[in-house]
């Protein structure tokens, strides 16, 4: 246990619950399905994103990459491109001012948000195949394509590290996993699986994955002077892209502005500031002009990392009761030579089961590749994969129902952690979907139903994802006119945020929505966390609460000694907000923020908070379960599969607008779905190129492969998290590849221990 681990441990023994928030269970405005407040704005084209501002004087920026994984550049000959009509500049390591190098991205907090530590055109040293070596500035952006398509290099080219199979021996154990240990052992797992006579003990595999999100990486960079910079960026992390781009070009960080109030997708893949930012900075320096760079879809893939190549290892051993006597999980991720991520799939076996004997462990290879980085539930969705696929083994191998096998074996403390739950209701998820899905029906031998040619199966899997919750800052203005405005520099990526944090203000402020606005995507508004890891919702309804808190007590102060206001002497605890205004609980007598702000002469009033360390976690084990079920149709000729009906049912605490949460729980489930059985990156071993760079050759879900998805929460708050809250972006995709390898084998008796599930490997 780390030193803070500890100062905070102590801490925690001594802190108090905070008090149960009355909002975690008011449903005037939260809990409603109300539409996305931003919703028109993007159907009808009047959004604007990174690439869509109009600026005076705009040009457009293209880059080159390198053509080997491992070297040196040599030479670069950039003639015919400076000759190429429209080219206003290229930039190379030969002639690019010089920049500090990236501060990589910190999974313990702070806003240093860079992806890899290479500094891009200010080295010659190359690390990875799609590494930028050159920088064409053009008038259009075609002429910019069309000469950096003229730009030829020659390396010095080294022996890369490429292959993870290789790699796998020399695999080492890495610092952390994302702050946790990297080693869990409790007992000696390895003597009860040996002993066991119910077990199962095999490798599962999962395959790298590419980020698709359907807005393109994109950055336009404006310089005002020499120490100014405006920049609007595709991110989920505009404060962390402020900071680290003000490290990087050495400008006092109150002169980096970045906007991003609207982004078409992240999952991940926009947490991090990619080598397209700094350089589209760097272009508009070199200029002297407004600088756009989209990256291209192939661009993407060479330059924006992805998801690891996992090898896990899953032993399971049960008694004759069906409980689990030896829980083992351990395996092999890669790692880039540029950053340093090991992906922690291991973190659904610390805290899903119970077992007498446990053992969770990691190692990391290094390999010549883009850095890899986060790719919604980094981690938990492919630990769930093998976790989850070994525990459907395990219900065949001991002649119990994988449901029950599942129930049997629910955790009644942490089991790595041996902390309580703050709130787990594991169990009722699990019957509540069997209920939905019709369960009971499904006979228990495989292969035992068809439809003509098409064998059908269903299975079941356990999704789960961790609750965090992040500091946050946060500004409330009420004004006299009966409006509010709340202030956060979060990010809205399609997630429902911007609709959330409106209907939670509304709440708090008991003002209708229509009168309250909520700004975000903007640096220079309060603090906020990287929108990744599920955190966001909690972390800033947590500061927008305590900013509330703060402009209520200003305003009772007010009327504190006021013999004429029914206000007087009154605290917190003994008011409510309803009816744009501040009234007593028990005689509903009051009055309204007009009334007040006129006592003080004041056209407005506002309040500031910052929310402290989640010391929450300290003290609980916190996270979201579910229960993903799944029915898939096996043509018995051509091992076609399709899935042809889904149910999920999910514990993630509150629901705060079951509109926006349905719509991202089918999002990961489909995610989840294309993980299974379509999407895979070919990474190429001689060459370290990625060899499937568009759309048309990395296969995500579409309508067709979607069957009807059946969503259910059971909206239990949490005691000890704002709201009562958990984030649900991610857990959708958790257990969702399990639960479709594991009908396929039910239908066709084959067990796919390696992903994609494709025909070839059902033939």
């Amino acid at each position: 246990m780390s030193l803070m681990s500890k100062v905070m441990q102590t801490v925690v023994q001594v802190m108090p619950d905070r008090d149960r928030d009355e909002l975690s269970d008011a449903h005037r405005v939260l809990g409603k399905p109300i539409d996305r407040l931003d919703g028109r704005d993007k159907v009808t084209g009047a959004a604007a994103f990174a690439a869509e501002y109009p600026l005076h004087g705009l040009v457009y920026a293209v880059m080159a990459y390198s053509t080997i994984a491992k070297g040196t550049i040599k030479a670069i000959d950039v003639k015919a491109a400076e000759q190429s009509v429209g080219v206003l500049a290229v930039i190379t390591n030969d002639n690019a001012p010089r920049m500090k190098d990236p501060p990589l991205f910190d999974p313990a907090g702070g806003s240093d948000a860079g992806a890899s530590d290479v500094n891009v055109l200010n080295t010659d040293t190359i690390v990875y195949d799609g590494q930028p070596i050159a920088m064409v500035v053009a008038d259009t952006l075609e002429r910019a394509e069309a000469a950096a398509g003229l730009i030829t290099a020659t390396f010095t080219e080294e022996t890369a590290k490429l292959s993870f199979e290789a790699a796998k021996a020399s695999a080492a154990t890495p610092k952390n996993i994302m702050g946790e240990d990297t080693e869990v052992k409790h007992g000696d797992p390895e003597a009860a699986l040996a002993a066991a006579r119910i077990k199962v003990d095999q490798h599962y595999f999962t395959p790298r994955y590419n980020h698709n999100a359907i807005e393109l990486h994109a950055t336009t960079a404006v310089w005002d002077g020499e120490d100014k910079l405006t920049v609007y960026d595709a991110s989920q992390f505009i404060r962390g892209v402020a900071d680290t781009l003000a490290k990087i070009f050495s400008l006092k960080k109150e002169n980096v502005h970045v906007l991003a109030p609207y982004v078409g997708g992240g999952f991940g893949g926009k947490g991090s500031v990619w080598p397209h930012v700094q350089l589209c900075v760097l272009a508009a320096k070199v200029v002297g002009r407004p600088v756009r760079l989209v990256v291209s879809r192939e661009g993407v893939f060479r330059t924006v990392g992805g998801r690891t190549p996992s090898d896990q290892r899953v032993g399971l051993a049960v008694n004759e009761q069906g409980k689990l006597t030896a829980l083992i999980h351990t395996g092999v991720t890669a790692t880039s030579f540029s950053n340093e991520f090991a992906e922690q799939f291991t973190f659904p076996a610390r805290h899903l089961y119970a077992s007498e004997n446990l053992l969770v462990d990691q190692r990391v290879v290094h390999l010549n590749s883009t850095a890899n980085t986060f790719m919604r539930a980094p981690g938990e969705s492919i630990g769930t994969f093998a976790l989850e696929s070994a525990m459907d083994e395990l219900s065949y191998a001991a002649g119990i129902d994988p449901v029950e096998l599942r129930l049997r074996n629910d955790a009644e403390t942490d089991p790595a952690k041996g902390l309580p739950f703050s709130a787990r209701h594991f169990k009722e998820a699990y019957n509540l979907g069997a209920e939905k899905f019709g369960w009971q029906h499904r006979p228990a031998q495989v292969r035992s139903q068809r439809d003509g040619e098409w064998l059908i199966g269903q299975g079941v899997a356990t999704a789960m994802y961790p609750a965090y919750r992040f500091p946050a800052a946060a500004r409330v203005r009420l004004n006299a006119d009966g409006t509010a405005v709340v202030q956060c520099a979060g990010q809205e990526m399609g997630m429902g945020t911007a609709t959330v944090q409106t209907q939670h203000a509304a709440e708090r402020l008991g003002l209708p929505m229509e009168k309250v606005r909520f700004e975000y995507g903007d640096s220079d508004l309060p603090q906020a966390p990287v929108a990744g890891g599920s955190n966001q919702t909690i972390s800033i309804a947590l500061a927008v609460q305590e900013a509330c808190d703060k402009l209520h007590e200003a305003m009772l102060t007010l009327v504190k000694h006021d013999d004429r206001s029914p206000l007087k002497g009154a605290d917190l605890k003994e008011v409510e907000a309803m009816g744009s205004g501040l009234f007593r609980r028990d005689t509903r007598k009051g009055e309204t923020y007009a009334a007040l702000l006129s006592r003080a002469q004041k056209s407005s009033m506002e309040a500031d908070a910052m929310s402290g360390q989640p010391l929450e976690l300290m003290k609980y084990s916190m996270g979201s379960y579910g229960a993903q079920f799944c029915e898939v149709r096996v043509n018995d000729l051509t091992g076609e599969v399709r899935v042809s009906r889904w149910v999920g049912a999910f514990d993630t605490g509150r629901i705060l607008n079951p509109k926006t949460a349905r719509s991202q729980f089918l999002g990961g489930i489909i995610m989840g779905i294309g993980m299974a059985l379509t999407e895979e990156t070919f990474f190429d071993g001689r060459s370290g190129r990625i060899m499937n760079p568009s759309l048309a050759e990395y296969h995500v879900p579409v309508n067709l492969d979607t069957p009807k998805i059946e969503v259910y929460f059971l909206d239990i708050p949490d005691p000890h998290t704002p709201l009562g809250a958990h984030g649900i972006g991610e857990i959708g995709i958790t257990g969702a590849a399990a639960a479709v390898a594991n009908a396929v084998y039910h239908a066709t008796g084959k067990r796919i221990r390696s992903l994609p599930v494709t025909l070839d490997k059902l033939m």
